[in-house]
C-alpha cells in the first residue's frame, strides 16, 4: 500500500482577493495561509512521511516547508508535473470577470474539453498529474506514506482518477486551502480515505504494523458492509 496525502497550499493573497493566480510568480501565503500551514503541520506531525513533494510555485513551497518543520530526515522534492494548471491568458485576472467568458461554462460543465487560451487543456493537466503520482508511488515503494503539496485543480483531478470518475465530473470535488485528501493505492484499486479534510484526528493515517504476506492481498480488498474502520 502506498498512501498519498494530497495537500492544497494555504490561502494566498490572490485567493483572498478573488484572483486566479495560476502560475503568476510572487503569489505567496497570506497571514491566514501561514496559520493554516502551521496548523496542518502540527496536525499531521505523528504521520511518518517518506517524502514531501511540491509544485515549484512559491505558495506550495511555503506550505511544504511548514510541513517539514521537525522532520530532519524527510526530503523535499520539487516536481514540475504537479505544477498549477497553466491557465494562460486567464492567469492574474479577476474570477468575477472570468465567469463572464464563454469558456467558463465549458470549464464548469465539460472540463475535459477546456483548453485555456495561451495555456494548457484540463485533460492534459489531469494526465500529467496522475502520471506524476503513479511515478512517485513506484519510486517511493508500496509501503510509503508521502505528502504532495499542490493546487486545487491538480488535487481534484488526481482524486477523480482514484474515484474512477470522468474528468467532466471533477468539479463535484472540493479542495480547500490546506485541506488534505488521502488516497491509498493498492494492487487492486485506490481507496479514498479522506476528501477535503480540514480538521480532526489523523491517527488512522499512521500505517499499521505489517502483518506478513497475507496483508498485501487483504489491503487491496473492499470490506463488504463497510467494516469496523480504524481502531
Amino acid at each position: 500500500m502506498t498512501t498519498v496525502l494530497l495537500v492544497r497550499h494555504g490561502r494566498t493573497t490572490a485567493n483572498a482577493s478573488g484572483v486566479l493566480a495560476g502560475r503568476t510568480p510572487g503569489v505567496e501565503l497570506d497571514e491566514r495561509g501561514r496559520e493554516q500551514a502551521n496548523a496542518l503541520a502540527q496536525r499531521i506531525a505523528a504521520v511518518p512521511l517518506a517524502a514531501v513533494i511540491c509544485s515549484p510555485l512559491e505558495r506550495t513551497r511555503q506550505t511544504a516547508e511548514a510541513l517539514l518543520v521537525g522532520r530532519r530526515d524527510t526530503p523535499l522534492y520539487i516536481d514540475e508535473q504537479l505544477n498549477e494548471c497553466d491557465y494562460g491568458h486567464w492567469a492574474g485576472r479577476d474570477l468575477k470577470t472570468l465567469a463572464k467568458e464563454p469558456l467558463w461554462k465549458t470549464v464548469q460543465a465539460h472540463p475535459a474539453a477546456a483548453v485555456f487560451p495561451g495555456g494548457e487543456g484540463m485533460a492534459a493537466m489531469s494526465a500529467r498529474a496522475v502520471t506524476a503520482i503513479r511515478t512517485w508511488n513506484a519510486s517511493l515503494g508500496e509501503h510509503a506514506t508521502y505528502a504532495v503539496v499542490s493546487h486545487g485543480d491538480i488535487i481534484k483531478a488526481i482524486a477523480a482518477d482514484a474515484l474512477g470518475m470522468h474528468l467532466d465530473l471533477f468539479q463535484r470535488i472540493q479542495a480547500d486551502p490546506c485541506s488534505v485528501t488521502v488516497i491509498r493505492y493498492t494492487l487492486t484499486r485506490p481507496f479514498i480515505l479522506r476528501l477535503n479534510d480540514t480538521g480532526g484526528d489523523v491517527a488512522a493515517l499512521i500505517p499499521p504494523k505489517r502483518r506478513g504476506k497475507s496483508r498485501k492481498t487483504l489491503a487491496s480488498e473492499a470490506v463488504v458492509g463497510g467494516g469496523a474502520g480504524a481502531d
